[in-house]
């Protein structure tokens, strides 16, 4: 039986999920009470086709149609002119399924996960209003360049496809939070990412990637990046490098550690304004000092299927041992992840 939850005077609920649906006629709702319905829950039943009674939801703002039999949106989705979040999950739509206006809905979340996609719309990379894109274990080969056109984008989601190379335009995408593309074939990463000055959480785990460009570091926010999974890893490890603090920067460090004294009238003034700028380590274990040489901290989310790191922003070298501790070590390790010094690892973990 179908719930009809009122949430309050002006917004409804209707939930007709698992309920073994082939069809849905909602002309026995009066006209009124329709106009309030705001989000529809259809999950979990027969339904091959779009019910043409759904499409007269002037007021329907998210409509839950996943886990059914869809093969295609018909015309008349069009006059759901108010709708924001379309899903549709594990149905059996595909890059034709899609009405040539369907560019002009205004939709902010679009998700598509589990079908028999092979492309990505050309409707989908010409709606600039959408904020959250997911088309995670669908055929995808490619990504197409036009996906810079979503200039609203805050989330990709395109795991679990057959995607082996990610276009340079992906770095276009300013607004962009998170980034999604674990479990494909990427074999590398354009170095244009670093642009992404928005991201917070990359997932690359389960490609083939064999090598990390260095650009990615200069991606500052980043909170999240996944990795396992890839052949990189320990040549990763072994071969990265960090360019060493200039002189002046070790100069002006032991002067500040050691608090050596001195007056306005010893140095010149551009090296007294230099001495000014050092930043305290935020590491409670490390009293030193750093000013433009730092390490920043990227949380490896179970980077090797063994380690976990939190955000700390930056440490004033990568000798310095960080306050925070890594979960214990899997028994099953490798002899060549056991050859790897400890040292290193903390390194580039943090790096």
């Amino acid at each position: 039986m179908a719930r009809f939850l009122s949430t309050d005077d002006k917004c409804a609920v209707l939930h007709l999920s698992r309920l073994h649906l082939d069809d849905l006629n909602l002309d026995h709702l009066a006209d009124s009470k329709r106009k309030q319905i705001q989000q529809l829950h259809l999950t979990y039943n027969r339904l091959s086709f779009l019910p043409p009674s759904v499409c007269f939801l002037s007021n329907l703002e998210y409509l839950d149609m996943s886990n059914n039999a869809l093969t295609f949106i018909p015309d008349d989705f069009m006059r759901l002119k108010n709708l924001k979040t379309f899903v549709a999950k594990n149905n059996l739509l595909n890059e034709f399924s899609f009405p040539k206006e369907f560019e002009c809905m205004q939709v902010e979340t679009l998700n598509m996960s589990g079908n028999r996609f092979e492309d990505i719309p050309i409707q989908f990379l010409k709606m600039t209003t959408l904020q959250s894109l997911s088309l995670g274990g669908n055929r995808l080969k490619n990504i197409p360049s036009e996906i810079e056109n979503l200039i609203s984008l805050e989330m990709l989601y395109l795991g679990g496809n057959l995607i082996s190379s990610i276009p340079p335009e992906v770095a276009n995408l300013t607004s962009l939070r998170y980034l999604v593309l674990c479990d494909n074939r990427i074999q590398s990463i354009p170095p244009q990412l670093n642009k992404l000055h928005s991201l917070l959480s990359l997932s690359l785990h389960n490609n083939l990637l064999t090598f990390l460009p260095r650009e990615i570091l200069s991606l500052v926010h980043l909170q999240e990046l996944s990795l396992r999974g890839n052949p990189l890893v320990v040549r990763f490890i072994k071969d990265m490098t960090y360019d060493p603090p200039s002189l002046i920067e070790l100069a002006g460090r032991t002067v500040k550690s050691q608090n050596l004294p001195f007056r306005s009238c010893d140095l010149p003034s551009n090296l007294i304004h230099y001495l000014n700028l050092a930043s305290e380590c935020p590491n409670p274990k490390c009293a030193g000092v750093y000013f433009d040489s730092c390490v920043r901290h990227i949380k490896f989310v179970d980077f090797c299927g063994k380690y976990r790191l939190p955000l700390m922003h930056y440490l004033c070298s990568p000798q310095c041992s960080s306050p925070c501790s890594s979960n214990p070590q899997s028994d099953a390790e490798s002899e060549e992840e056991n050859s790897v010094p400890a040292d290193r690892l903390q390194r580039v973990l943090l790096g």
